[in-house]
């Protein structure tokens, strides 16, 4: 998985690519640690539109990723999701823990 971050607007957008799972731990955790360091950010984004597949690694990620924010009282949602990553999220219902888009 590849992971990009851009900071611009108040915002950190987390570009996800590739399969989301326990491998891609590190990469997760580098492009976290890259959103959260802007200080000027008041809002997470995982931008999923490239993500083909997640687990249920992948979903603790995206939680771990929650509270970490939620400790700098910063708002995470996750957006374009779509397929097979939909229906995981929808399965977990992160819809009460995210906003999703």
């Amino acid at each position: 998985m590849q992971a990009n971050v851009a900071n611009a607007n108040g915002r950190s957008v987390i570009r996800l690519q590739g399969r989301f799972d326990f491998n891609a731990h590190r990469e997760f955790r580098e492009a976290i640690d890259a959103a959260l360091a802007d200080t000027a950010s008041h809002e997470v984004v995982v931008d999923l539109a490239e993500v083909d597949y997640l687990d249920s690694s992948a979903l603790g990620m995206l939680l771990m990723l929650r509270d970490k924010a939620k400790g700098l009282g910063r708002s995470v949602s996750l957006t374009n999701c779509r397929g097979a990553v939909k229906q995981v999220l929808d399965i977990a219902n992160f819809g009460k823990l995210f906003a999703i888009g």
